[in-house]
């Protein structure tokens, strides 16, 4: 097979989350144990570093990876869902997989992938760890997919765990509420591993200091070591001031949102804890070069992603709860005259929960994007209508929806892209 048909391959026969939603879920670990044990449990060979989290454990992910690799180490970084091309889920020091190697792991394995019939996200995780085995990574970051304890990548047993936050999402397979989601995110907590929560929650708290409790994990939530004191835009994303019991002190992000706030402290914090207790040790000036050039180091995109200046346009994959309450703050904080919005979600995506939360003086272009989960246009539209907000249907999809956006936008107004990271994905000029 060329690299083509081998896509087609893995979209086609392996049920896939992102395309089919539940069908693909697996609640158990047993194909990724058979997967892992058929290639030589390739991630024993290599460090590795544990991201989960409801909201930011991509921008994490990417920063402690660039911050790697500013040190000299040699990073494989897995991460999920890909925008644009397959390939970004799988990176070595910024370089995506080969499409040879993707060709090649799935001609080699094609047996063992037929007998099993894995779901895409396990197959993925495996090809991953094999590529980082086979590339000889010093250390690989892992991002976690869904929830945790139950991952494909929670076969591993990190320097670290990394636990960015907690808010609703995906509660059909994590839970109902934030105790019960946090929970299944604990579940990558592994004896004697140090922990690093990103932001306190009363709800949470507890869930994650009991797991770790029992597992003898020494644990930090970044909140009570880094605060982020002040955020001011440049051309090159955004100058912050952070403090702690050792001071004030300046970074520069090419990462603009301000989301990145609490995701940079989440960083500091697992830098230490690998630090004091690891075989990787990073100084100061990897970790200020690392976070200023994490997006340009690693290929990241659609992080509050400015498109165009005039108008100012900008897409975000924030697609829950906690993630379109910290973009509409980041909106409301704008200049502009009048604000368009191109907006799509999934179907098991909570609206009563999310709309709230929009923007209520813009006018919308409610789409969808291409998958089957993609909630219709006309559905959309009726649901954010009864919730307040006005605008209109535009069901050819994201190109159509964002070519009407800058028909009626003036040059001193404001476009927002998102809702969802299928939307992102599809806009043309990312």
């Amino acid at each position: 097979m060329n690299y083509e048909a081998t896509l087609e391959f893995l979209f086609s026969s392996l049920p896939m989350y992102q395309r089919v939603g539940a069908a693909a879920y697996k609640a158990n670990l047993d194909n990724t144990e058979a997967l892992d044990r058929h290639l030589g449990s390739p991630h024993q060979s290599y460090h590795t570093i544990h991201v989960a989290g409801t909201n930011g454990k991509g921008s994490t992910s990417h920063m402690l990876a660039s911050i790697l690799r500013r040190q000299g180490y040699r990073v494989g970084l897995y991460t999920s869902p890909h925008l644009k091309d397959f390939r970004e889920r799988i990176k070595v020091n910024g370089e995506m997989i080969s499409r040879e190697a993707v060709v090649d792991f799935v001609k080699n394995n094609k047996p063992i992938i037929e007998q099993l019939r894995p779901s895409f996200f396990e197959m993925t995780v495996a090809m991953a760890f094999d590529y980082f085995a086979r590339e000889k990574v010093d250390v690989a970051v892992i991002e976690v997919g869904m929830g945790g304890r139950l991952d494909s990548t929670n076969i591993i047993t990190p320097l670290v765990s990394v636990i960015t936050n907690i808010s609703f999402d995906h509660t059909q397979f994590l839970g109902e509420t934030l105790p019960a989601i946090a929970t299944e995110k604990a579940g990558i907590i592994k004896p004697g591993v140090a922990v690093v929560v990103g932001e306190r929650d009363d709800q949470t708290d507890a869930v994650f200091e009991a797991r770790a409790a029992e597992m003898g994990s020494p644990l930090v939530f970044a909140s009570d070591v880094y605060k982020c004191i002040s955020s001011e835009p440049d051309s090159q994303g955004q100058k912050l001031v952070f403090t702690s019991d050792s001071g004030d002190f300046a970074l520069n992000c090419d990462l603009s949102g301000d989301c990145q706030r609490l995701n940079i402290a989440t960083v500091l914090s697992v830098v230490d804890s690998l630090n004091e207790g690891s075989v990787l040790q990073i100084d100061r000036e990897s970790v200020v070069q690392g976070i200023a050039t994490a997006a340009k180091d690693t290929g990241l995109m659609g992080r509050w992603q400015i498109l165009s200046d005039s108008p100012l346009t900008v897409c975000d994959t924030g697609h829950n709860v906690g993630g379109m309450a910290l973009v509409s703050a980041q909106i409301a904080r704008q200049k502009y005259d009048r604000l368009w919005v191109v907006f799509g979600v999934v179907e098991d995506k909570d609206l009563n929960a999310e709309l709230p939360f929009l923007p209520r003086e813009a006018y919308y272009f409610f789409t969808n994007a291409s998958i089957k989960r993609a909630m219709p246009a006309d559905e959309l539209t009726e649901k954010a209508t009864a919730a307040g907000l006005r605008g209109e249907s535009v069901p050819e999809g994201v190109a159509e929806a964002l070519r009407r956006a800058r028909e009626k936008a003036a040059t001193q107004d404001m476009i927002y892209i998102g809702g969802s990271t299928f939307i992102v994905a599809e806009v043309p000029d990312l």
